[in-house]
């Protein structure tokens, strides 16, 4: 069977390592203040692009409205958070990107602590929490065509910009080293 839930996880796995990408920063803001903001940028591109785009899109758009169909009471619960939790994480990358314009990297750096403990927290409920109920709640079949409408929305962004990202953080990540 084609498992959605897989790639929700996989995903997340990539957004963690651009986690700790954003945590090792910290050094290079003290050595190298241009490539700290060139390193910046590139995350906040991968977080609003892959994160939010390929990511949240896809619970928002498909997974969460499927889980709300099949149990109302998550839709004022945990799944209410988690759109609440994405909507936060936009506000915060923006504010970071305001702070990084006005070239005031410490705060845009103390705001990226908040943002990535935030989205390491909000990962792990999604983990734990929400993708369990999803494989209980939902049918095999539902999985299933879940699955190809995850396929779709990535084609629909484009698969190879997506893997772009993915390159991007290994090499963000090399750098680093």
């Amino acid at each position: 069977m084609n498992d959605p839930i897989k790639i929700l996880y996989n995903e997340h796995e990539t957004i963690v390592v651009a986690v700790d990408i954003a945590w090792k920063l910290d050094s290079l803001l003290v050595k190298d203040e241009t490539r700290y903001i060139m390193i910046l940028r590139q995350l906040i591109e991968f977080f609003k692009c892959y994160a939010d785009q390929y990511h949240h899109r896809k619970e928002e758009q498909i997974l969460f409205p499927l889980m709300n169909k099949k149990n109302q009471l998550l839709e004022e619960g945990v799944i209410k958070e988690m759109f609440e939790n994405h909507d936060d994480f936009r506000g915060m990358i923006a504010n970071i990107e305001t702070f990084l314009d006005q070239r005031d990297c410490l705060r845009a750096q103390q705001q990226l602590h908040v943002y990535a403990e935030a989205l390491l927290d909000h990962i792990s409920v999604e983990n734990d929490e929400v993708f369990e109920i999803a494989k209980t709640l939902l049918s095999k079949e539902e999985l299933e065509k879940i699955y190809f409408m995850f396929e779709d929305c990535d084609r629909e962004i484009g698969k190879q910009k997506k893997m772009t990202f993915k390159d991007q953080l290994g090499e963000i990540q090399n750098n680093l080293i």
